[in-house]
């Protein structure tokens, strides 16, 4: 059975964030922020959680590499800048240790007496929102294949790495279809590379998480995106299924038109890999 492998320091799994950075995602959401704020919000909430969960008595463990690719008007860059900004795949002490800066924001809690009171809060910043230029989506997947590719054949038991694609449009350098079969095509002996796909909306529409078909999508670029994605292992199945998504053995790694919630359900389930040892 694939995607089975313990992740320890010894055999680590990674992590690569795709992030179009295009000029519409300076479109507003409903919830009146820019697609690139909220997303830069929600992936750096995700490094943090990682973070956590790799910290232990004897501090912050290596079960992840982590990476973000931004693409925009530069083409595919690296999304970490600083001491994280030379290598596309860096070591999560790293990133425990080197965020750009760390935020004070507020935050609303239940008081315990029914009331809401306001936290001021820690916020490590280390991936900044952008929004500028066209999509250039294949250079985008390119750039990871070549990454993972090496990260494949030095880590050839890990449990494979998990792409997690974030765009709101079409490509503009060309069909990304077939390159994304070959980027799924990489493995390591646990099995291939996971490639999810989410697409943030702007508009209003009913959000459309980890279908089983093609049949009951808008459009042929929804179409697309589904074929592009990757079927979820069991236990992503049951950790979706957790969060009350239907999902079912035929589901793939794709999420529609999505909002707020399910942008941040998309990183929560698509970086729970097996078990941490």
């Amino acid at each position: 059975m694939p995607y089975q492998a313990a992740i320890q320091r010894s055999g680590p799994t990674a992590f690569l964030f795709l992030v179009d950075q295009s000029g519409s995602m300076s479109d507003r959401m409903t919830s009146e922020r820019t697609k690139a704020q909220f997303v830069a919000d929600v992936l750096n909430r995700t490094l943090m959680n990682l973070v956590t969960r790799c910290t232990k008595a004897d501090g912050v463990r290596d079960y992840f590499q982590l990476g973000v690719i931004g693409y925009g008007d530069s083409g595919p860059s690296n999304g970490f800048s600083g001491n994280l900004g030379s290598v596309f795949l860096n070591p999560i002490s790293a990133i425990e240790a080197g965020p750009l800066r760390v935020e004070t924001r507020k935050r609303k809690t239940d008081d315990g007496a029914g009331g809401i009171v306001e936290q001021s809060v820690k916020f490590p910043v280390w991936f900044e929102p952008r929004a500028s230029g066209g999509t250039p989506m294949c250079a985008a997947i390119t750039k990871a294949a070549e990454e993972l590719a090496a990260w494949c054949d030095a880590h050839p038991n890990s449990y494979p790495p998990t792409v997690l694609h974030v765009t709101d449009g079409e490509s503009t350098d060309g069909d990304p279809e077939h390159l994304a079969e070959s980027l799924k095509q990489l493995q390591t002996n646990d099995g291939q590379v996971l490639l999810l796909n989410l697409h943030v909306s702007s508009r209003p529409g009913t959000p459309i998480a980890f279908p089983s078909s093609a049949s009951g999508l808008p459009d042929a670029y929804a179409e697309q995106l589904f074929r592009m994605s990757s079927g979820l292992p069991e236990h992503l199945i049951r950790f979706a299924q957790e969060k009350g998504h239907s999902v079912s053995s035929e589901s793939r790694g794709f999420m529609f038109n999505a909002e707020a919630g399910e942008i941040v359900d998309f990183f929560d389930i698509g970086t729970r890999a097996s078990q941490l040892r």
